[in-house]
């Protein structure tokens, strides 16, 4: 486990930070802007799980309580940068945490009407909140893939955030009454 005794070190007084390998650099790094973001996709989940306590299916929170947990995972990852032969192997998204994120998306989704039109963000408090973790989950994974152009990143990670984003879609949906309460896009509705 991480002890922490001191929340300042004033390390990041002079806009850089450390990453997880001790190489110090920019506070606006693509690595950092990656981690950062995946950071703030939890706040989100954190927000939406506000409103997921107490409905009928307690494995709803049950699964985000578990995706934020990946969450710190997968900022870990992403803050130590791959190298050959570490002399202590970093913490890194698998293989299985992925597959676990498409079991849940498959058992939420089974219980849903098929969609015929986008769905707007909203219906209950919950789906709203779901839908905005969601849209920061999206946003993790572009800061994620534009940091692969330039370093190597385990492919698990963006594997993990692409699926993240499909679970809190249809978690937002099986909220919303399992897709009843559902507010659907109108093309072109106020012309």
């Amino acid at each position: 486990m991480v002890k922490l005794t001191r929340i300042y070190t004033k390390g990041g007084d002079k806009g850089k930070t450390a990453l997880g390998s001790g190489q110090r650099v920019a506070k606006h790094h693509p690595r950092v802007a990656a981690y950062g973001t995946v950071d703030e996709a939890n706040a989100a989940v954190g927000l939406a799980r506000l409103h997921t306590q107490g409905l009928p299916d307690p494995e709803v929170d049950a699964i985000l309580g578990r995706v934020q947990n990946d969450l710190f995972d997968l900022g870990a990852d992403l803050a130590t940068p791959e190298v050959e032969n570490p002399e202590y192997p970093p913490l890194r998204i698998t293989a299985p945490q992925v597959d676990r994120l498409e079991g849940e998306i498959d058992r939420l989704n089974a219980d849903l009407e098929p969609l015929n039109s986008f769905v707007l963000p909203g219906g209950s408090p919950a789906a709203a909140f779901l839908h905005q973790a969601r849209t920061v989950a999206r946003r993790a994974e572009r800061e994620i893939t534009t940091l692969a152009e330039a370093e190597a990143i385990n492919p698990e990670a963006i594997r993990y955030i692409n699926r993240l984003s499909d679970l809190l879609f249809v978690m937002s949906r099986y909220v919303n009454d399992k897709g009843a309460g559902d507010v659907l896009w109108v093309p072109g509705a106020n012309r």
